[in-house]
């Protein structure tokens, strides 16, 4: 293992993965991979499943960079979420509308929870994704007091207007600025999505994954990324200094660049 003194990560009898501090060097290419050929017919060359967002309106700088450097990129709406329903979700529904909208053999990339629903995916089946890109993703369940309150609550539909520390706990869980504001049936797919991870079975993922991080992330933070990635049977794991839980906010330049570095590789 490459990197293990650096990002604190426990020593392991050789294997494929590696990891690396700084964005240097990108992962070989894996057999299992389609043919560049194959990926270069695919009508993008990589497929976003955004968090827990309202809006994909602050992901545009990191967007528009890509797509001046030639990287055709195709960000999905989440039902619920960037595309409106009424619907309380459960994760299999989820992963029914992402096997739906991915095509087989796409390199696709999920965001926090976005990267929750392709890991369900990719583990109900692992040769749907070329690539599997997972950024600050969530899946890692951790008990925790805060959520425990926050799932509660959310079954009971309780506003949180006036309880703050509740309220600020529901946004570092979620990336959403007020729990009172989220639709209902969404507080209640919040609680299904914090419970799916307790079945979530990280060794079916077979699926090539590149794992990227940002030390700076207090909502999925770095231990979850050590933890993914030791779960994980062929994951690559790189950690970036300056990110936080929402790199395409506080570093859209680098995380542009990492993007498409990765996705020219993947298409050699």
């Amino acid at each position: 293992m490459s990197g293990g003194g650096a990002t604190g990560l426990p020593e392991k009898k050789p294997t494929q993965k590696k990891t690396s501090e700084a964005p240097k060097d990108l992962p070989k290419k894996s057999a299992e991979k389609d043919s560049a050929a194959a990926l270069n017919k695919m009508p993008y060359d990589l497929y976003i499943v955004h968090g827990w967002t309202y809006t994909v309106e602050p992901w545009q700088h990191t967007l528009d960079i890509m797509k001046g450097n030639g990287i055709r990129v195709k960000m999905l709406h989440v039902p619920g979420l960037t595309e409106e329903s009424k619907k309380v979700f459960e994760i299999s529904d989820y992963v029914a509308w992402a096997e739906k909208e991915i095509p087989d053999g796409a390199v696709a990339l999920g965001h926090s929870n976005g990267g929750r629903i392709l890991l369900n995916l990719c583990a109900k089946r692992p040769e749907k994704l070329s690539q599997l890109i997972l950024l600050d993703a969530a899946g890692i369940y951790e008990p925790s007091a805060k959520k425990k309150i926050v799932a509660r609550l959310a079954k009971i539909g309780r506003p949180l207007k006036k309880v703050p520390l509740l309220n600020k706990a529901f946004h570092r869980i979620t990336g959403t600025t007020d729990y009172s504001h989220a639709p209902e049936n969404m507080k209640k797919t919040l609680v299904n999505m914090i419970e799916s991870d307790k079945s979530l079975d990280f060794a079916k993922v077979a699926t090539p994954t590149f794992i990227l991080w940002g030390k700076k992330d207090t909502t999925t933070p770095p231990r979850q990324a050590t933890m993914m990635y030791e779960k994980l049977p062929n994951a690559e794991l790189k950690f970036y200094a300056n990110w936080t839980h929402a790199p395409y906010i506080s570093s859209p330049e680098e995380l542009a660049r990492a993007l498409t570095t990765l996705i020219k590789r993947v298409q050699k």
